[in-house]
């Protein structure tokens, strides 16, 4: 099992940024793509940004893009997205994820508790 623990959200004004990391323990997080995710309410849960496990081709929805950036230290087995220029539209519940494989979206292997990320207007 590889667990995965979410922090850093919070309330932020929009335009405002937030960080979030995402700690991970229990298998070699090296060997995982790491993705980060969101739900808002009543709407279905999102792709929003990806990593390779290597640390490369970073991806993300066209939503976020030129805004958010994901990153990975795999010495500190974390995976963070650093998000800047906050939107009101961005509130949602945000959750990082592992895969054994590099895609976009889901299905993936573990999910963390996700962390809420509200941005006010």
């Amino acid at each position: 099992q590889l667990q995965l623990v979410e922090s850093g959200g919070g309330l932020v004004q929009a335009g405002g940024s937030l960080r979030l990391s995402c700690a991970a323990s229990g298998r070699t997080f090296s060997r995982y793509t790491m993705g980060w995710f969101r739900q808002a309410p009543g709407k279905e849960r999102e792709f929003v940004a990806v990593i390779k496990a290597s640390g490369t081709s970073p991806r993300y929805v066209d939503s976020v893009k030129g805004r958010f950036t994901i990153s990975r230290d795999n010495a500190k087995n974390t995976v963070y997205l650093q998000m800047n220029s906050l939107k009101p539209e961005d509130t949602a519940l945000y959750y990082c994820a592992a895969n054994s494989y590099y895609q976009v979206g889901g299905p993936y292997d573990y999910w963390g508790q996700g962390t809420q990320v509200t941005v006010s207007s």
